[in-house]
């Protein structure tokens, strides 16, 4: 029997220690990627029955999770896996830095795309990894990659390792396979690994197709990484839990013995548990939490073109983010972030992401739409206020 899920539903989570509901007041977070929708019932089923059974003890993935992962990628992305080529990882950003410790050494080149998810720019720095950016095109209101910075960036910085997010974020762009093959093209020519971060690709929206980069890898696999995760798809970031794919034997060896050195291989119990469970029982709930996302995209644009008319705006192709120039309504991004907070709304500044969010913001509308709707309305007052119509007559 299908379950009917309430995205309406508002559940305070101020008080939890929740990152994103850190506020002693009622401001609105439409910022950082959590969704403040209720996880689906089986996952929290299936945690209630481990608690029930009262032990927590050591425990390891077992037959059926592995062949919960292989089925939900094969039969949406045809990414189809054997039981070795699954590693488990407490994130997709610990997986991160350890790709760069496997295909690079302290000083090498990585290259990145500019705007990109800020960990991507400050595990490399952190690392002592030298940071290469390849600025993305914006043509008609979404993203391109610019191939040919890109190839000219690899040779004269002679980048050892490119680390590709598809989904985008913050964009919201699903990179097509005539994409990812002209850039997996020109890294195979120089000999460039390449690790993609996918946790976005369960939330990929209607009328995009979703290309899982280890699909088109072919006589390359022993250079390509894939890191994905359930949390992010099913609300359940705060257990902590992801996974690496890898269809080269060699490769996967040395991703595991790296692993074992900080004992960074297994996940804890509720994590297992969790994603059998999303994997086996979570397409009802997803089904549904895509069409309330979409909805709220729709009502956001709506929202924006009829009351902040100059907001230049990213139509999301995947995920719940939405990628919003505000140029015209500031010249200072802390400025612009500053005033949106006084309004007591907080969006993710763009400027974060790199170079090419400057005045641009990162709109999360994956909450229920009376609490989208008011968090609009206070963008809007504190948009058209007198401090940033004055921009107008520069």
């Amino acid at each position: 029997m299908m379950v009917l899920y309430n995205f309406d539903e508002i559940i305070d989570r101020r008080d939890t220690g929740s990152f994103k509901w850190h506020y002693t007041d009622d401001t609105i977070p439409l910022w950082v990627a959590d969704m403040d929708f209720k996880t689906a019932q089986p996952i929290l089923a299936a945690i209630e029955q481990v608690t029930q059974h009262g032990i927590l003890g050591y425990t390891v993935p077992t037959e059926p999770l592995y062949q919960a992962i292989i089925d939900w990628h094969g039969s949406r992305y045809d990414l189809w896996l054997d039981k070795q080529d699954i590693l488990f990882s407490p994130g997709v950003m610990p997986s991160l830095v350890l790709m760069m410790k496997i295909f690079t050494e302290v000083g090498d080149a990585v290259l990145i795309n500019d705007p990109i998810y800020t960990p991507f720019m400050t595990k490399v720095l952190d690392n002592n990894r030298k940071l290469v950016t390849s600025a993305l095109k914006e043509v008609e209101g979404k993203y391109h990659l610019d191939l040919v910075d890109i190839e000219a960036k690899i040779i004269e910085h002679k980048v050892k390792l490119y680390l590709f997010c598809n989904p985008h974020n913050p964009g919201g762009r699903v990179w097509t396979a005539d994409e990812i093959e002209a850039l997996l093209s020109i890294c195979k020519k120089h000999d460039v690994a390449i690790v993609s971060d996918e946790i976005h690709q369960d939330l990929t929206l209607s009328g995009h197709t979703f290309t899982p980069f280890l699909t088109l890898a072919k006589d390359y696999e022993h250079k390509v990484v894939s890191l994905t995760s359930m949390t992010k798809t099913f609300n359940i970031a705060g257990i902590k839990g992801s996974m690496i794919f890898a269809k080269d034997s060699g490769l996967l060896s040395k991703i595991n013995q790296q692993q074992r050195l900080s004992d960074e291989h297994e996940l804890n119990l509720f994590a297992y548990t969790a994603m059998r469970s999303a994997y086996e029982q979570g397409d009802e709930w997803l089904a549904q939490a895509l069409t309330y996302i979409e909805a709220n995209i729709d009502l956001t644009l709506q929202f924006l073109e009829e009351h902040l008319p100059k907001i230049k705006v990213m139509r999301p192709e995947a995920s719940y983010l939405i990628w919003l120039d505000c140029s015209a309504y500031a010249q200072d991004d802390q400025m612009l972030y500053d005033k949106l907070r006084a309004a007591k709304v907080e969006l993710s500044a763009g400027i974060k992401y790199g170079g090419e969010g400057h005045l641009k913001m990162r709109l999360n509308v994956a909450c229920p739409k009376a609490l989208l709707i008011e968090g609009l309305n206070r963008m809007q007052t504190a948009l058209n206020s007198d401090v940033f119509n004055i921009v107008d007559s520069i």
